[in-house]
């Protein structure tokens, strides 16, 4: 039976890798697969999937304004299709994920979404919601804090290298703007931040009076 599974981690959790895998194994058998990345990550020349150690396969681009459903019903009257494989999934639409139950629940093809869960501010994207509120299956993918506890937070840095939490949700960057922590260190980071530009207003302060 079809089933809808949200694979959801922090950044750096391995998850287009065991996306890549799971095709593998679809295509291993011969079975035929359509895998989807959003064109928000336009860091590669061609559309894509990569994952970090070095593994990828050609995918189809999706934005806002995809229709899912309509596309992989065209693609299925072509030729059967056994699964769809949808990465950066954090970044679908309400309407982009209920059209996905329905290529499930109607086309009884087997979605696998891959995406984080929260964003730098520990908020929900828009795509994780509704994938945490309607797949048959969550599946956490885990990654570790440098202290060794689990990661479920992200942190961002600004353009000097400071833990920020206010911006724009979506911002493209790799280990140099995101890392992944546990809550503990998350928050800490960010009390640490307050206390450093706090530190640097008193001495700018400091210096007019002298």
């Amino acid at each position: 039976m079809a089933q809808l599974y949200f694979y959801y981690s922090a950044m750096n959790a391995g998850k287009s890798t065991a996306l890549l895998q799971s095709a593998y194994n679809y295509q291993e058998k011969g079975m035929r697969t359509i895998l989807y990345t959003s064109e928000i990550d336009n860091r590669f020349k061609i559309p894509q999937i990569s994952s970090r150690i070095g593994i990828s396969s050609p995918a189809k681009l999706y934005n806002n304004k995809t229709l899912l459903f309509e596309e992989v019903y065209a693609e299925k009257k072509n030729s059967p299709i056994n699964c769809i494989l949808v990465d950066e999934s954090q970044f679908l639409t309400r309407k982009q994920v209920k059209s996905l139950t329905n290529v499930v629940d109607i086309l009884h093809i087997p979605v696998l979404c891959y995406g984080l869960r929260t964003d730098f501010r520990g908020e929900l994207f828009p795509g994780s919601q509704y994938l945490l509120a309607w797949s048959d299956k969550l599946i956490e993918l885990k990654t570790v804090c440098s202290c060794g506890r689990k990661a479920i937070m992200v942190i961002r840095f600004d353009n000097i290298g400071l833990p920020c939490n206010k911006g724009k949700q979506i911002k493209i960057g790799g280990n140099k703007t995101y890392v992944s922590v546990c809550r503990k260190h998350y928050f800490q980071s960010l009390q640490d931040n307050c206390m450093q530009v706090s530190d640097k207003r008193d001495d700018k302060i400091d210096g007019n009076i002298s």
